[in-house]
């Protein structure tokens, strides 16, 4: 799919090029700390910049993908899978296809509508059969039966989602490297 402009991914990746702290960071591995870093100075202005469920599901899917890549683990992120767009695999679709145990696949929906949530995890319930492996990112606490992590300025459980990847690649032997060791 290809990959069209958004001023909410320029807004991210502007502020995360001129951050004077983020590749220190990073190269230190406290990928918690860039979340939190870019969720304190963007989350403000991210939200008045779309609908906010929206907004901040763009905003997601920026910095998973940026912080996945800087913390090597594979990943594809809008895959499109037996007619269903897929937001974001680890490791990718051909491991999910042969073995879903070893994949996890992280629903952004982009809605804080439950019904809407939950239809859509029914949908990735179909290609991810493995159900604990299938983790949502909110922009609100919502009671869900799956493992998610909620993306907003106060009480972010987002930040330590890089280090939840990780933990699951290391467990599951899909990150060959084991960059990060946790």
């Amino acid at each position: 799919m290809d990959e069209e402009a958004n001023p909410i991914k320029d807004y991210l990746f502007e502020y995360i090029k001129n951050s004077q702290t983020i590749s220190e960071l990073i190269s230190q591995k406290k990928f918690d700390v860039v979340i939190d870093e870019i969720i304190t100075n963007c989350y403000d202005k991210v939200i008045l910049m779309d609908q906010k469920d929206v907004a901040l599901g763009i905003f997601a899917t920026g910095i998973l993908h940026y912080l996945l890549t800087n913390a090597l683990l594979n990943s594809q992120r809008k895959i499109e899978h037996n007619g269903m767009e897929v937001d974001i695999v680890v490791p990718d679709i051909k491991t999910l296809e042969n073995d879903s145990k070893m994949s996890l696949v992280i629903c952004i929906p982009k809605s804080s509508d439950k019904q809407v949530i939950e239809e859509k995890i029914a949908q990735l319930e179909k290609i991810q059969p493995t159900k604990e492996n299938i983790w949502v990112i909110l922009s609100e606490n919502i009671s869900l039966d799956k493992k998610t992590f909620v993306l907003s300025k106060e009480n972010s459980s987002f930040s330590k989602i890089i280090f939840e990847i990780a933990q699951f690649s290391n467990v599951g032997g899909a990150n060959k490297f084991k960059i990060l060791r946790i």
